[in-house]
């Protein structure tokens, strides 16, 4: 391990993981040796530069990742960058299920790591889709023709809380479903609410 400072809320992290221990261990060795500050964000380790984000490491049940925070802006040379969902504008992870997998990725995860402290370095940004750019599903435009008033309560909401609805009605298979929820959810659009409020 480097002579570089180490967080203690990453130590104990490490420490009482049970699952994927052995390669959070190996992950946080590889990227000590980068200069950057060790911190524990969202209950996992994360990396930063001069207080931004370069990456995060967490486990899954059937793997564990790194998660570099601007990853759709990086070249991903070997094709390994996965988008963990098609939400997901900016973060890319690189997933392993042992730590023989970051042995043998080990001198790749280093290129990787240097080039997202390079993008934050330049100052890029990763441009994110505006909430006017998503679809909208057929059961609320339905609901927006037959009620009139829906239509500009809706757009009167913030874009973050335009968004959520949008997720929120568009994620369910079933058409049932989403006329159901958004039937749930109108007199809140009309009393100017978000999902959560």
């Amino acid at each position: 391990m480097t002579t570089r400072r180490t967080n203690p809320k990453v130590d104990e992290f490490i420490g009482k993981s049970k699952k994927w221990k052995k390669e959070y261990e190996k992950l946080r060795e590889l990227v000590l040796e980068f200069d950057l500050t060790e911190e524990y964000k969202w209950m996992h380790p994360c990396y930063t530069l001069q207080n931004k984000n370069i990456l995060l490491i967490h486990g899954f049940k059937e793997y564990c990742a790194i998660l570099f925070i601007k990853g759709s802006l990086m070249k991903d040379a070997h094709g390994i960058l996965i988008q963990q969902t098609e939400k997901v504008q900016a973060g890319r992870q690189i997933r392993f299920s042992n730590a023989q997998e970051i042995t043998a990725k080990e001198s790749i995860l280093k290129a990787y790591i240097q080039e997202a402290i390079g993008i934050e370095k330049s100052g890029l940004q990763v441009e994110f889709k505006k909430h006017e750019e998503y679809d909208i599903p057929e059961e609320l435009q339905n609901k927006f023709d037959e009620i009139p008033a829906l239509k500009p309560a809706f757009e009167a909401l913030t874009p973050g809380r335009q968004r959520a609805y949008l997720f929120y009605f568009s994620a369910p298979k079933q058409s049932k479903t989403r006329v159901s929820r958004v039937e749930k959810y109108m007199q809140q659009i009309l009393n100017g609410k978000g999902l959560n409020d």
